[in-house]
């Protein structure tokens, strides 16, 4: 099994697949972020889960591989070295936008308005070299059977044993065979052929809502995958060239940006957490969750991160989202810490004990619990994304009603104890970080009332804001330790503390926050690697996990902040070096720097971005 970090992502802006650096894609679900999954190989160990539900690329020999994204984009090649050739699998899922579609077979078949296809082009360079390519689908996370029936001379129809799982139509430029895949849910397709120097093989994989009708079931046109290349190529130059940013760490920010535009979705507006489920927090371990869907809180991070980059169309749709979810609100539970890509609440959370896990790490979660818990540091979190968004855009009226009914029930609940920025699954404590969030919140409503002359329940807001900074200061601060703690009552920090300067709650060198920035160095920090908080068991949970890599970015602004540029420059470098082959980063780290959690995460991606981009204006 290939390690997380041996991974890199293409998307469609609705769905992404993971692709090993063998050219196997591992992990797929179709056709959105949150639909069950297609390929789960990553999540079970090779042999103990019957047939690998993968889609594998098999070279006759190599000695080397080599994985790269082409210039600017979302594109991905991975090359196979040897003494005697070179050969190339290039992927990519060809976006939902009308700028891909010229050249690239829109309006076939295979384009139902429910998928665009994955395309795999595999190519000689050099000599001669035979290939092995085998397309082994498991749907509904390998809970549901399928059988394969061939389109002759086009490809391979896979058709699930339940219809509501969807169809898969693989079309293919080299004849397919069906084989059976002992212990898997259903047979493989396979193709086995040569290549010379310059000869290429195109295999398309597209999800159907309903089953293709096999007499409009095309094959492969001759420069068909050309097309979408060139098409998609073009779309994501054409994006990047949006950005506003030239400094320093422009190759970082700028594949950050590309990974964090693959996280929304862009039928609805949402962006994800991340595109996997069940990735573990430690070997063999139980911390194993679901992160596919949209939380309030990292969406509005992202958004506020693509923003700051001049990708204002994202920040705009994710507002439109975030209006509906509003105006959809109960009175009594008030706005959800997450929701599906489609506003609803996600589902209940369901092992799934058939798969063994990523290394044993058992058990495989989908759906989410943190969908019914409380955590009020969502509504800072939104209302600053909402402030900077009126920055470039004025914000509706309709929009401003909905943040003012959201800000009501805030104000009515601003004293409960929550679940917190970490989504302890302990008891809800008045977290400090929720405190802080609570403040900005309506912090930030009074700025956008007073520069827009909006109609707001000024002298409410300006209370809510007093007391929750005062709570802050009084409860939360221990004069005795020369710290913020977690919550009032312990002696425990935790790295949301870094967050203070970030979000104006603290100068960046008020003694207090600088106090506290050193208690986090002692307590928290290795090098660049920063803990959230001490594995104690306080969170309701048994066993460890790893550094976290946002936690590293925050630490970063929080030194440029308190004017640390030397240390926070050698911080940031340091952090980069734990980036993959190709600059992306899972959740966590491990003492071995090995990458653990959800891959890859949007919020170490927009962190990232805002330390990189503060770091270099301060620099100069």
């Amino acid at each position: 099994m290939l390690a997380i970090e041996d991974h890199a992502v293409i998307g469609d802006l609705r769905t992404v697949a993971l692709v090993g650096t063998d050219a196997s894609v591992d992990f797929a679900c179709m056709p959105d972020f949150d639909s069950p999954a297609v390929f789960s190989a990553l999540l079970t160990e090779e042999g103990a889960d019957g047939g690998r539900s993968a889609f594998t690329v098999t070279p006759g020999s190599h000695s080397r591989t080599k994985q790269l994204y082409l210039p600017d984009s979302n594109v991905l090649m991975t090359r196979f070295l040897d003494v005697e050739s070179v050969s190339e699998v290039v992927d990519l899922m060809v976006p939902r936008s009308e700028r891909t579609d010229a050249g690239s077979g829109a309006g076939h078949p295979d384009d139902d308005g429910t998928s665009r296809p994955l395309v795999r082009t595999v190519r000689v360079v050099r000599g001669r070299q035979a290939f092995t390519v085998r397309c082994a689908p498991a749907f509904d996370w390998a809970r549901v059977g399928h059988t394969v029936e061939l389109v002759d001379g086009v490809g391979a129809v896979f058709v699930p044993d339940d219809e509501a799982a969807g169809h898969l139509l693989l079309r293919s430029t080299v004849p397919l065979e069906v084989a059976e895949d002992e212990g898997a849910t259903g047979p493989a397709a396979t193709a086995s052929f040569e290549l010379g120097p310059g000869e290429q093989a195109d295999f398309l994989l597209t999800w159907h809502e309903s089953r293709p009708d096999r007499g409009s079931v095309r094959p492969v046109g001759e420069h068909e995958a050309d097309g979408r290349r060139d098409a998609t190529m073009e779309y994501w130059q054409r994006w990047l060239a949006r950005s506003n940013y030239s400094g320093r760490w422009r190759e970082m920010v700028h594949r950050s940006a590309l990974l964090l535009k693959l996280m929304v979705h862009d039928p609805t507006g949402a962006l994800i957490a991340a595109p996997t489920a069940g990735l573990p927090e430690e070997i063999g371990g139980e911390r194993n969750w679901d992160y596919r869907y949209a939380w309030l809180r990292d969406a509005a991070f992202t958004s506020y991160a693509l923003m700051r980059l001049g990708f204002v169309e994202e920040g705009r749709a994710f507002l439109a989202w975030l209006e509906q979810r509003m105006a959809e609100a109960d009175d009594t539970a008030g706005l959800l810490p997450v929701y599906t890509v489609h506003g609803a609440p996600p589902p209940d959370e369901t092992e799934l004990g058939h798969l063994s896990g990523y290394r044993g790490s058992r058990p495989v979660r989908i759906g989410n619990a943190a969908g019914s818990q409380r955590q009020l540091d969502t509504y800072g979190e939104v209302m600053d994304s909402v402030y900077i968004a009126n920055k470039e855009t004025p914000i509706s009226y309709d929009l401003w009603t909905r943040v003012r009914s959201s800000l009501d029930w805030l104000d009515r609940n601003r004293h409960l104890p929550d679940q917190g920025l970490w989504e302890s699954r302990g008891e809800p404590q008045h977290h400090t970080y929720s405190r802080v969030m609570v403040w900005v919140a309506f912090e930030r409503a009074l700025r956008l009332a007073r520069q827009r002359g909006l109609p707001a329940p000024v002298a409410a807001w300006e209370r809510a804001a007093a007391e929750s900074y005062e709570e802050v200061q009084r409860d939360c601060w221990r004069d005795d330790l020369g710290t913020y703690t977690q919550y009032p009552g312990t002696d425990q920090v935790e790295a949301g503390l870094l967050i203070l300067p970030l979000v104006k709650f603290s100068g960046p060198t008020d003694p207090r926050f600088l106090s506290t920035l050193s208690h986090l160095e002692d307590d928290l920090v290795v090098d660049s690697l920063v803990q959230r908080y001490p594995a104690d068991g306080s969170d309701g949970l048994d066993g460890g996990e790893g550094t976290f890599n946002l936690c590293s970015f925050w630490y970063v602004e929080a030194l440029t902040r308190a004017g640390r540029l030397d240390r926070a420059r050698n911080v940031l470098e340091k952090a980069f070096t734990y980036a993959n082959h190709v600059g992306l980063y899972g959740e966590e780290l491990s003492a071995s720097g090995e990458h653990l959690g959800n891959f890859p995460q949007a919020l170490t991606h927009l962190g990232l971005i805002s330390a990189a981009v503060n770091l270099d204006r301060a620099l100069g």
